[in-house]
């Protein structure tokens, strides 16, 4: 039951959430001008279905963005292989081109209903979930009330609880307790995480391990690695894979000093949002830098330094043909993004000093592979230079950081295990 001053603070949540509703379409507008919403599907957001219901008990797992995507989608093919369809949903552009090209054939995708309760009402009086999974950090009062209220079970699969997030939820005492305890399981990551959730109110937490590590390489196409093998013809090359706003000046940077040694040297920059890539572009070319560009078709040319790579789920095709990648979203305060792709595609990995979204990952990678610390364009260029420079150096980071990644595999079975009280039928209650 809720603590009375959190069904207070709940009541005046749901509130909020319904007086906002008319300037809703504004926020929606705003955000497909610029380009962070599909403006053929904004319906979805307002819980309109734009599929029809598949038959039998439906699941609903729902993740994010991209990260969550990747790592969510081999357990929605092990679910659908027990016979059970699936909406997926997710919430940004470029997580949904994901799902339509990997999703199998008896799951669907929809963008997730923002936490409006007259939003949610309409998205579960379609879907009518069978029970619902929300991957790593969802957590939306809303629509977690509105589950209970429908008595649907929830859990939460690779759940996730950064330091900043439990100081947040931590701060809001009862309401924290009241929104977790409508949780049915937390299906945690790691031991910390599952700490965290238990110190929040999470009534049932087990420790599953981190479904990121049961995921396979990422997929390339080989006709388009063949071609990008031949384009580089041997040249000296590294990625900044995953880049934020702020990185692209640091890596052109690096590029510039790494130039002096390898006049021939390319860099390959993958932006995290595609949709940045001509801003990166121009950016990189009115500083003098000679720049090609992917979503134009282009390759990278012999005399071009710089190949800005801004096309969709095309990452493992690039970690495939660099000894060394940084792990972007590190080098500005972003958390840093997931290091066990490039590993997996035998790359070695250097990172900035913001790692807080994978902090024991990178710790167990840096204790096994150990890196110079990377700060600035200086110190960036000095750690690719002596990768580069011992063609034996980087193969042999990437193999120690996949020795110590081996172990921590079962996931993803130990994730199915742990569901099968939900597939049956036989859950806990919270």
């Amino acid at each position: 039951m809720a603590e009375p001053f959190a069904e207070f603070v709940l009541a005046g949540y749901r509130m909020c959430a319904n007086l906002v509703r008319p300037v809703v379409p504004l926020v929606l507008s705003a955000r497909v001008a610029r380009g962070k919403e599909d403006p053929a599907r904004t319906g979805e957001r307002y819980g309109r279905p734009s599929l029809k219901r598949p038959e039998g008990r439906l699941i609903w797992v729902h993740a994010a963005s991209v990260g969550e995507t990747n790592a969510v989608l081999p357990l929605v093919e092990r679910l659908t292989a027990a016979g059970f369809p699936v909406l997926f949903t997710s919430t940004t552009i470029t997580s949904a081109k994901i799902a339509a090209a990997r999703l199998p054939k008896d799951a669907v995708h929809q963008f997730g209903p923002l936490d409006v309760p007259a939003y949610l009402d309409r998205f579960l009086d379609h879907w009518r979930p069978y029970f619902v999974i929300f991957v790593e950090s969802e957590i939306w009062p809303n629509v977690i009330g509105r589950l209970e209220q429908a008595v649907v079970p929830l859990v939460i699969v690779n759940g996730r609880m950064s330091d900043r997030s439990f100081r947040r939820w931590q701060s809001l005492g009862a309401v924290a307790r009241t929104v977790l305890s409508q949780v049915g399981v937390v299906l945690a990551r790691s031991e910390e995480d599952g700490r965290r959730f238990r110190a929040l109110g999470a009534p049932r937490v087990e420790m599953t391990g981190n479904l990121k590590f049961d995921t396979p390489p990422l997929p390339a196409d080989p006709v388009a690695l063949a071609r990008l093998k031949a384009a580089i013809d041997g040249r000296p090359v590294w990625l900044a894979a995953q880049t934020h706003e702020g990185e692209e000046q640091i890596v052109a940077a690096a590029h510039a000093l790494l130039r002096e040694r390898w006049p021939e040297i390319l860099t390959i920059i993958v932006p995290r949002h595609p949709a940045r890539g001509q801003a990166i572009h121009d950016l990189l070319a009115a500083a003098g830098l000679s720049v090609t560009q992917r979503s134009r078709g282009d390759l990278p040319e012999a005399g071009a330094g710089i190949y800005v790579a801004d096309t969709l789920d095309e990452l493992g095709l690039f970690y495939r043909v660099v000894p060394v990648a940084l792990v972007a979203g590190s080098l500005v305060a972003r958390g840093g993004h997931n290091p066990i792709e490039p590993v997996r595609l035998g790359a070695a990995v250097l990172h900035g000093p913001h790692v807080f979204n994978f902090a024991d990952l990178y710790a167990l990678i840096d204790r096994a592979a150990p890196t110079p610390p990377i700060t600035d364009a200086a110190s960036l260029a000095a750690a690719v230079g002596d990768l580069l420079a011992d063609a034996t150096a980087a193969p042999a980071l990437a193999a120690k950081a996949g020795d110590a990644l081996l172990p921590l595999s079962g996931a993803l079975d130990a994730t199915m295990s742990a569901l099968k009280p939900y597939l049956s039928g036989k859950y806990y209650s919270p």
